[in-house]
């Protein structure tokens, strides 16, 4: 154990250094714009999976954590010019706020009617955004950021930079949970809960805690976003895209490790931004959930799970 986690701090050290590296060996900004997306898709299918894929409770909300997090650091830098890695722990935190709420009145219901609600709170929020004029309305808000530092290389490289850092802080958070009496007692309420509360294990505080943990992360993960965009709006910010894509990355990398998430994540979006570029960006929804048809047909455990039955199909 001790030495798998001294394999993943070297790994996740490794991949940070290769972000700061990476402005002074490639020189076209395309990468960047292209590289945030991939990482900002790993920090969301991670937050996603900490309540969907370990505890099992599918949420359809994760739209609305992550369009919080996108107006609370855009509010906050043009009212108050509070800096970027402050407005992500202040998102962070509204997004942990947030899904401890949505865990008190919602984790007494489960299956179709949990995925309901959260899907409900996506369009709550995003109607009290519209009517509210100091967060722009419909209209959207503009959002310029200060100038980023002279080490980082440009704005987009700097953006890419926090969004990295970000990804690899909730991976390693999510892999933590995992390993931890916290995971062991999340797939205890997946495999089934009453077992689990029969066997004493404390079934409401772990699920209040996987709604808060996730609710961070996918709250963390849209802060930079104003940064990245310089501008907007509720239908971007709370999109139906956001909330698929969510879903279908933990569901094509597999739910039961932290893995699972990371590689789900990349593969997707570099399709996605790969079709963007060549073909169409209208046409990515039609693509994830095309992709997501054909895993639950017939991969439901990912490409891990598949990788495993395979393996263990050879032995």
């Amino acid at each position: 154990m001790k030495r798998n986690n001294l394999v993943f701090t070297i790994a996740a050290l490794a991949v940070i250094a290769a972000g700061f590296l990476a402005p002074s060996i490639v020189t076209n900004p395309f990468y960047f714009f292209a590289g945030y997306v991939i990482v900002q898709y790993v920090a969301i299918s991670t937050g996603w999976n900490v309540l969907g894929g370990y505890a099992g409770y599918i949420n359809f909300g994760a739209a609305a954590f992550f369009g919080l997090g996108v107006y609370i650091s855009a509010f906050l830098f043009n009212v108050f010019e509070i800096p970027l890695w402050l407005g992500i722990l202040c998102a962070a935190g509204a997004g942990a706020l947030l899904g401890l709420g949505m865990g008190y009145l919602t984790l007494q219901i489960q299956g179709v009617y949990f995925a309901i609600a959260t899907l409900g709170l996506v369009i709550v929020l995003e109607t009290i955004i519209h009517n509210i004029p100091g967060m722009g309305g419909a209209r959207g808000m503009a959002v310029y950021g200060p100038p980023p530092p002279d080490w980082s290389g440009g704005p987009v490289q700097y953006i890419f930079l926090v969004m990295l850092i970000v990804a690899v802080i909730s991976v390693a958070l999510a892999r933590w949970i995992e390993l931890s009496w916290v995971g062991r007692g999340l797939r205890a309420v997946r495999a089934s809960e009453d077992a689990a509360e029969c066997s004493g294990v404390p079934t409401l505080r772990l699920k209040l805690l996987a709604c808060t943990v996730s609710g961070a992360i996918l709250g963390a993960a849209g802060a930079p976003f104003p940064f990245y965009t310089s501008f907007v709006e509720p239908v971007t910010a709370f999109s139906l895209l956001i909330g698929l894509n969510a879903i279908a990355m933990p569901l094509i990398g597999g739910t039961r490790s932290w893995l699972g998430p990371v590689i789900g994540a990349i593969l997707l979006a570099s399709v996605q931004q790969i079709a963007t570029v060549t073909i169409s960006s209208e046409l990515n929804i039609l693509f994830v959930g095309l992709v997501l048809i054909a895993f639950v047909a017939l991969a439901p455990n990912g490409i891990l799970g598949l990788a495993k039955r395979k393996s263990g199909g050879a032995r």
